[in-house]
């Protein structure tokens, strides 16, 4: 038995609505939808070591905060802290590379992809400093450490490091600076 016709079963089906009007449909709702779960994201967590406790446990975030205090200078910690949380949020790697470091003399530990991160990230911070604040930090980190047409990005997901860091930013309590 077919359901009857109803706007919604007309709506669900795409027939008699033209593809451009249906497209813009979508986009416009998965617009709210995105700035929903930002306005969530951002009002469920405000620290950065919160960030980590629920992405990857209380263990691993006594790490995280371990190398933020050892890699990042005290006075710059509140505003590196969460750019090295949304790094580890949009890097999303597994065990070994949660922070996407590729050095080889990095060990395959939580920690030591944490304190590669945290210290890069402060004397990347220290280099945009001293050449003027040229843009923003987040897109000068991500130019110099995750290019765009990188050798070891064969399937160029690189391109969506910089959106995604300042993405999940918000959700770790921090802001871009500029």
């Amino acid at each position: 038995m077919t359901p009857p016709r109803s706007p919604n079963n007309v709506f669900f089906s795409g027939r008699n609505i033209p593809k451009k009007r249906l497209d813009r449909m979508y986009a416009r709702a998965y617009n709210i939808g995105m700035l929903f779960v930002t306005l969530l994201l951002s009002l469920a967590q405000t620290t950065a070591y919160d960030a980590i406790v629920s992405k990857d446990g209380v263990v691993c975030a006594n790490q995280f905060q371990d190398a933020i205090e050892v890699n990042i200078r005290s006075e710059c910690r509140a505003m590196l802290a969460p750019i090295v949380a949304s790094i580890r949020y949009a890097e999303n790697g597994g065990k070994g590379r949660e922070y996407g470091i590729l050095h080889p003399r990095v060990k395959p530990t939580y920690r030591s992809q944490a304190g590669w991160c945290a210290s890069t990230v402060q004397k990347h911070y220290d280099r945009w400093v001293k050449g003027g604040r040229v843009g923003s930090f987040i897109a000068s980190l991500g130019a110099r450490y995750c290019p765009i047409g990188a050798d070891n990005d064969p399937t160029g997901l690189n391109k969506h490091w910089i959106k995604n860091v300042r993405f999940y930013l918000t959700r770790c309590g921090g802001t871009d600076i500029i």
